[in-house]
């Protein structure tokens, strides 16, 4: 199969599996393919995992040791053809390699990786399993007519200017046409044609949350022959520093973005995919989300073209590292540094056209891994972050923002109050809630890693937990502390509330008004495997509660709610949007979950991208402790609601909670009632206020989940199909000890 790996056709063949991979890395692999042709063609060989040698007919034409470096070779045909590679043992190349490391990385078994350019998937098994990359992982093909292309897209106050270079072979004349304007190439040395285009008053390309991701097509005539381009998109990106300098926020066509969205890893961990119907699924997932960021982090693989593609058209932002982490790179050899070299402008080059690529990171977590093992400052870093890779940004995408490290920035790379950080004070370090406030968080690149627990449909909750290679404690410990921090106790139905509530509580504080905080990439998207590992998304692609709950935090129109102690709670209003809202705010505090003890209700208009606070104190008008802070005689109430609804239709647009005795205070039963509604979805109310409702069924999974209901409210949920099987199962909340069965007919 190629595109594809070896892994992938021994599992085609039933000689391999992911739950017990069999080493690949001790062998040599070889493929064969015969094919018709005659006369002189150009072979590309778009990624070959990792130490490749090629013959055609029996003449080597190729050595490839750079799993990222694509290759172009001139051949001569002959009518009958044998293509050969032989993809080597990476270990023994790895035994021969010399050169001593000035530090050691635990995130692999073998530090010799450093030296050998391919990904370190398959390599960090305190997380996945050894699934070794080998084989033609990218395309083998013929080259097109029109090659060597770089095509760049920028705008000019609000003029949208491309620019492209080319290879093609022509008679007459090449011209470049986007939209309805165009423009004649000037023929360069040889086959290479040059040229601008201006479109005046272009329509810019935003982040979905933000505006409309506008894409233009744009077209090569090749005398008189119609060759299409692609498409691409017009934007600015920039990034403010803030008044102190340690800010990190990122302003797109002039405008702040509040960048959220999570760390990408791969469609497949087996066939490393990139084609667009591989990728779809998970992208539109994150985009349904109102995720507007996605990083792909150094220990993956540099995403495909469609990959690209697929964000322009999403409205999607791309953090994307170059493959560097955790290790001590001998950039310093020659051949070495010539290597990464090309690989970086490649993928530069490749990308050029994607407004979507916004942030370029030389690497993840090199100076981290030097400073936490007591390395002097000036080991943090090196040519290849400072030098050779900002070098190649500014020259190939200097439309992108550059970040030498993720995490850095701070007096110590990994502190969370400058630049960007990696934020696990709420997560892997047990810190408590409010330290999401107090961490002064300026943005970060991975946040909140939970083992999130897959819904009942997808199996077994015990398997492919996740943990730091070499830990004595593995992250089901970190959701159990949370769920025992929420709840007083610990289920595997709380431990999916827990870490749920967890996330948008602090994605909450970290988008009010006032937050330092410019940006969360939640850690991560996707899991490769079947079980609670750190994805919001199952294996299977069925969204776990935790996707839910991001879904609600990220809403481009929001209300939340934050506890400001003896100053009551702060009502934050968010609309990225580049339309007004207008809508109606709703407060109610709930004594026992039931009886209204406050109720306020007020007309607001938010302006497009706009963000304010209110205080509950301004909204009720008078003294009410809605806190509990003051301890004046019992609580008065149990949990307080805000709702946001569109003024004109009465559309739902956002809600949230606060409970001020904690959860394990709303003890009444909600009193639920669920009723089938047609064959596919469910009615759910109730008499109380039930607190993130969940539904459990083997073969459907609920379409929304993880909301709260007031008492007398009710929703209709539908019911998406997993597996085969009629929808049946049930319905429950957090603050009930009972469940509802329901059966569709």
């Amino acid at each position: 199969m190629v595109p594809g790996t070896a892994a992938q056709a021994l599992r085609a063949a039933g000689r391999w599996s992911i739950d017990t991979p069999t080493p690949l890395h001790d062998k040599d692999v070889w493929y064969r393919a015969r094919f018709q042709g005659t006369g002189n063609r150009t072979l590309c060989f778009d990624g070959l995992a990792t130490i490749a040698e090629v013959w055609l007919n029996d003449a080597p034409i190729l050595r490839s040791d750079n799993m990222f470096l694509a290759h172009m070779v001139d051949v001569a045909l002959k009518g009958d053809n044998e293509l050969v590679i032989a993809f080597r043992s990476l270990d023994k190349a790895m035994e021969a390699r010399k050169g001593r490391a000035r530090w050691r990385t635990r995130l692999v078994e073998n530090n010799a990786l450093r030296g050998v350019r391919t990904t370190l998937l398959g390599h960090m098994t305190g997380w996945l399993p050894p699934v070794h990359a080998v084989g033609p992982w990218r395309a083998v093909r013929f080259a097109e007519d029109v090659r060597d292309v770089t095509l760049r897209a920028t705008l000019d106050a609000d003029d949208g200017v491309v620019s492209v270079s080319l290879r093609v072979v022509a008679q007459k004349e090449v011209v470049l046409r986007v939209a309805d304007v165009s423009a004649p190439l000037t023929r360069g040395a040889g086959d290479r044609f040059v040229g601008v285009l201006r479109l005046p008053k272009v329509g810019k390309w935003w982040p979905h949350t933000h505006g409309a991701p506008a894409l233009h097509d744009v077209r090569l005539t090749v005398d008189g022959r119609d060759v299409a381009l692609g498409r691409t998109g017009f934007r600015s990106i920039s990034v403010d520093r803030g008044g102190d300098g340690k800010d990190f926020a990122l302003v797109v066509n002039g405008q702040p973005v509040f960048a959220r969205g999570a760390c990408w890893s791969a469609a497949d961990l087996v066939s490393l995919a990139g084609d667009r119907a591989s990728l779809r699924p998970w992208l539109e997932q994150a985009r349904d989300a109102h995720m507007n960021m996605l990083r792909v982090g150094g220990t993956m693989v540099y995403e495909s073209d469609d990959f690209f593609g697929l964000c322009d058209e999403l409205g999607i932002l791309v953090w994307h590292d170059f493959m560097f982490a955790n290790m001590d790179y001998p950039v310093a050899e020659p051949s070495f540094r010539a290597s990464v070299e090309a690989e970086a402008v490649q993928f530069l080059r490749r990308t050029s056209r994607h407004p979507s690529l916004a942030v370029l990171c030389g690497g993840s977590e090199v100076a981290q891994q030097a400073a936490m093992m007591g390395l002097p400052r000036e080991l943090w870093s090196g040519p290849l972050y400072d030098e050779l890779l900002p070098a190649a940004v500014a020259a190939h995408r200097p439309d992108a923002v550059y970040v030498a490290n993720s995490p850095s920035g701070g007096d110590l790379p990994f502190a969370t109050g400058a630049g960007v950080s990696h934020y696990y004070g709420v997560g892997a370090y047990l810190r408590p809630l409010e330290d999401a406030r107090r961490a002064d968080v300026r943005f970060t690149s991975e946040c909140l890693g939970f083992s999130n627990l897959p819904a009942v449909a997808s199996g077994d909750i015990s398997v492919n937990i996740p943990r730091d290679r070499g830990a004595d404690w593995d992250f089901a410990d970190v959701t159990a502390h949370y769920t025992r921090l929420l709840y007083g106790t610990d289920t595997p139905r709380l431990r999916r509330s827990a870490t749920a509530e967890v996330m948008e509580a602090a994605v909450a504080e970290w988008r009010r008004a006032g937050s330092s905080c410019a940006g969360a990439l939640v850690w991560m998207l996707k899991d490769f495997l079947p079980g609670a590992g750190w994805g919001v998304i199952d294996s299977g692609g069925s969204p776990k509660l935790a996707w839910h709950a991001l879904r609600r935090a990220f809403r481009p129109v929001q209300v939340t709610l934050t506890d400001e102690g003896l100053d009551g709670l702060a009502i934050h209003l968010i609309n990225d949007t580049a339309r007004p809202v207008r809508a109606k705010l709703s407060l109610r505090c709930y004594q026992n979950g039931e009886t209204v003890v406050m109720h306020r209700a007020r007309d607001v208009e938010l302006p497009p991208r706009s963000n304010r606070t209110l205080s509950t104190a301004e909204l009720i008008g008078a003294f009410f402790d809605i806190t509990c802070a003051y301890r004046f005689g019992p609580p008065a109430l149990d949990v307080t609601a805000v709702t946001l609804d569109d003024a004109a239709t009465g559309e739902r647009l956002a809600e949230a909670a606060h409970f001020p005795q904690g959860h394990a205070a709303l003890t009444a039963e909600p009193g639920l009632v669920v009723e089938p509604v047609g064959g596919h979805a469910l009615r759910i109310r109730a008499t109380r206020f039930a607190a993130c409702v969940q539904v459990e069924d083997p073969h459907w999974r609920a379409a929304d989940e993880g909301f709260n209901l007031e008492p007398g409210e009710e929703r209709i949920v539908e019911l998406v199909r997993v597996s085969e099987g009629a929808p049946a199962g049930v319905v429950c909340v957090a603050n009930g000890k009972g469940e509802v069965r329901y059966a569709c007919p």
